[in-house]
């Protein structure tokens, strides 16, 4: 066998290809010392058709020019080829004919078009880019391929891909196409420089601003877990301000409004220093005076004194028309103009509607201005300080369920029985007396009472209707009156509510004692209420009212 048959050369040997005798071009080549005859360069040569044969000598198990790959045994006898010398003419050229391959057909052939040689563990040499240029003679080839590098070197001698600018162009070349690539790189080496710069610069602007941007949270992290908040020293620069703090705000929220008008610097330091203040949790809400720029100690402690508040606040029992005048008063507007506003307007207000349609009402109004402390101030229209108040009041009668017990305690509903804590409110004179007083009424408006015949006989209902707060009235006068809220000549509730009822005169109405009081007396015209059960023993607390 020659030395080509033993793969040495950059095509398997095919005893028929002219290429390989005596006086073909190969065999001259190989005659001048074996030497590549590509010089490197790649070489290209025209298709022909590849019959599927088995070589005699491939087929030993010896090592061939593949990656040393162990070819199986075959039958020498059975796939020896015959010697077929195909015709030359003179000069060593084939004439162009061929005899016929008498092992054409056999399927064991390995260069035949599979997917890898013998198991498919090999590189096809000749169906990929590494086909050209062709192995080394056996005196320049290793014994195992030399990997390529996983990266494409630019024309910098290193440069990665990425810094060099190679982008999507590069994925448009077909496989193989090695020259094409080169001459792109060739052509375009300082628009890659270019975009090579550009892309430098991104990086560095993208790590810088992680950097800083890492560095800024770093520091509020700092900040808020160690630092301590921003905030201003002293008890102000004298300047003061008022700051409305609104009903059920916490210490974040106030903080914010005192941030808002400048009072402290910041939300954090204030409630950290309410945190502080053993008393910081009972800041109410309403309207404060302070001065911008305090500490937030300072302002935590000047909130918690009286002389800092500045609410409006509602008295027990106090009537609507005293009311209107305070809101005129705190709000610098003419006297009057809250009163004409409830007038007009009482049913936008906000009544539930249980409080609308009575009839003989003097003002729809009276008894939902709900005593309280309120945050009103300069600048608030008169609707909206009515609003909150009757939205403090209807909130309170829901709370106490008037609607569900006003039918127990023999009430048409839960209007008559915010009439009742009214004249509660009016008559007794200290809390201890409420509850008394509200048997006192209910006794009074029952059908069996014999006594007063269902007359409340209040002196409270008579003064509302004239607007009074007259202890000593006569009978004459009384009698002689028969306006509906006079409880001497109608029978008895009045109409409405005759001034605003506070908790304990709401409580007292929803829980009378039992105890059969029909009568009192303030004995003393001031703070003493005395009861009795029948009406001598009011005839002598009467006597006793006389004398004093």
């Amino acid at each position: 066998m020659t030395e080509y048959g033993r793969g040495q050369g950059s095509e398997p040997w095919h005893p028929d290809d002219p290429l390989y005798g005596d006086g073909g071009w190969r065999g001259q080549q190989a005659e001048q010392g074996r030497q590549s005859p590509y010089d490197g360069q790649p070489q290209h040569y025209p298709q022909q058709p590849q019959t599927q044969q088995q070589y005699g000598d491939w087929g030993t198990g010896e090592q061939n020019a593949y990656g040393g790959q162990q070819y199986p045994q075959y039958d020498q006898q059975q796939y020896a080829p015959q010697q077929h010398q195909p015709p030359y003419d003179q000069n060593g050229w084939p004439t162009g004919t061929h005899p016929q391959d008498p092992y054409a057909g056999v399927p064991a052939d390995p260069y035949g078009p599979q997917t890898g040689t013998y198991g498919g563990e090999q590189a096809d040499h000749y169906g990929s880019p590494d086909a050209y240029p062709p192995p080394e003679p056996p005196s320049r080839r290793r014994t195992e391929p030399e990997p390529e590098p996983d990266w494409d070197p630019g024309p910098d001698q290193g440069e990665h891909a990425f810094f060099a600018g190679g982008g999507d162009d590069d994925g448009d070349e077909e496989p193989g196409d090695r020259r094409g690539r080169g001459e792109r790189r060739g052509r375009g080496g300082k628009e890659k420089q270019r975009r090579n710069g550009f892309a430098c610069l991104v990086v560095v602007l993208v790590f810088g601003g992680g950097i800083g941007g890492i560095g800024y949270f770093g520091y509020q992290f700092y900040q808020d877990r160690f630092g301590s908040a921003p905030d201003f020293a002293g008890a102000g620069n004298g300047e003061q301000v008022t700051v409305t703090i609104p009903a059920g705000s916490g210490g974040y929220a106030i903080g914010q409004e005192l941030k808002k008008r400048g009072v402290v610097k910041s939300v954090d330091a204030f409630v950290a220093a309410q945190s502080a203040n053993p008393q910081g949790k009972t800041i109410q809400d309403g309207v404060y005076t302070l001065q911008k720029e305090m500490s937030a100690a300072s302002a935590v402690e000047l909130m918690l004194s009286p002389k800092s508040r500045n609410n409006l606040i509602i008295a027990e029992g106090k009537r609507n028309g005293a009311v209107y005048e305070l809101i005129d008063k705190r709000l610098g507007v003419a006297q009057g103009t809250t009163a004409k506003v409830a007038e007009t307007k009482w049913k936008t207000l906000g009544l539930p509607d249980w409080a609308v349609n009575h009839g003989d009402v003097r003002d729809p109004l009276e008894g939902f201005l709900y005593p309280s402390s309120y945050a009103v101030a300069k600048g608030q229209k008169p609707e909206a300080v009515l609003k909150q108040m009757v939205a403090r009041a209807a909130e309170k009668y829901a709370e106490l369920d008037f609607e569900g017990k006003a039918e127990s305690l023999g009430l048409e509903g839960p209007w008559e029985l915010v009439t009742v804590a009214s004249l509660v409110q009016a008559e007794g004179k200290t809390h201890d007396d409420f509850r008394r007083m509200s048997e006192v009424v209910y006794n009074r408006l029952k059908t069996t009472n014999t006594e007063t015949n269902q007359l409340l006989q209040f002196d409270s209902t008579f003064n509302y209707l004239k607007g009074e707060s007259n202890i000593d009235i006569s009978e004459s006068e009384i009698n002689s009156n028969k306006d509906p809220y006079n409880t001497y000549t109608n029978k008895g509730l009045p109409p409405g509510p005759i001034g605003n009822p506070g908790e304990e005169a709401l409580q007292a109405a929803l829980n009378p004692t039992d105890e059969g009081w029909i009568y009192f007396v303030a004995t003393d015209g001031v703070n003493k209420t005395e009861f009795a059960r029948t009406h001598d023993e009011f005839l002598k607390l009467k006597d006793k009212f006389n004398a004093s």
